[in-house]
């Protein structure tokens, strides 16, 4: 598989159950493969995590830099393998929150579906995080992400762990799903975690303040360019099989 078409694929083979109709035209049908196609974000945020493996390999600071572009927290006190964690955290909540989590809205409701989840998402990226100006506001942004976000973050590490073959890890899941601030991203996070028998989480520092983060697993050790080929693949191959089901589903049902 190809690192960053696998999904794609799946929507551009399936024209008919793209076009929201049983007998569409064909422009109808090239219209909705491109909305879905912009839909989705998983190529740029995993050509954005090699990079900062790359950099974190040739120096720290080099790496702090980089992952200091896909994540809130202050980089400028992380060690290399805080780098790394926080780059594959960031992945691996990405797979649902930017893929899964819009492929699961467009099989519910459609391409309109899918549009306002990623307003929802947008929004609470935007104002979600709480300040004196946007409190009431970012804080109601983010309650409705995180409802629009609950079942597909699940999906999405369920699915993590029967693409990698790590199913009997499921009980994994339920220690460690909810050892996280926000109510969805330990799931994604806890099942990539099992998968590389590895640790996330623990103390960052974000706008100045320190937060305590609890430990998703128990296993600390140090992560590698091949632990980041595996998640990668993982990603992949779920957005592959997320994808076909969601083919399915608005083809015959």
């Amino acid at each position: 598989m190809g690192y960053f078409t696998d999904y794609r694929d799946v929507y551009f083979l399936c024209g008919p159950a793209l076009a929201g109709g049983k007998n569409p035209s064909v422009t109808g049908q090239s219209l909705n493969r491109y909305r879905c196609f912009f839909c989705l974000a998983g190529k740029t945020l995993i050509t954005e995590v090699k990079a900062v493996f790359e950099a974190a390999d040739r120096s720290v600071e080099a790496g702090r830099k980089q992952v200091g572009r896909i994540v809130g927290r202050d980089t400028s006190g992380l060690s290399t393998q805080e780098i790394k964690t926080a780059a594959l955290e960031t992945l691996a909540e990405n797979l649902s929150d930017g893929v899964i989590a819009p492929m699961f809205w467009f099989a519910l409701l459609g391409l309109p579906g899918m549009l306002t989840y990623k307003m929802i998402n947008t929004l609470d990226s935007m104002i979600g995080y709480t300040n004196e100006r946007y409190k009431e506001f970012g804080c109601t942004a983010a309650r409705i992400d995180d409802a629009a976000n609950y079942l597909p973050a699940r999906i999405t590490a369920y699915l993590m762990l029967i693409v990698s073959g790590n199913w009997h890890k499921r009980l994994f899941l339920a220690e460690f799903g909810h050892a996280h601030a926000s109510p969805n991203a330990g799931y994604p996070e806890a099942a990539l975690a099992a998968i590389l028998d590895g640790r996330f989480g623990g103390a960052h520092t974000y706008f100045g303040e320190v937060v305590e983060k609890p430990f998703i697993g128990v296993h600390e050790r140090p992560f590698t360019m091949e632990d980041l080929q595996t998640a990668i693949r993982v990603n992949n191959q779920t957005e592959m099989w997320m994808g076909l089901w969601v083919c399915v589903m608005v083809a015959f049902i």
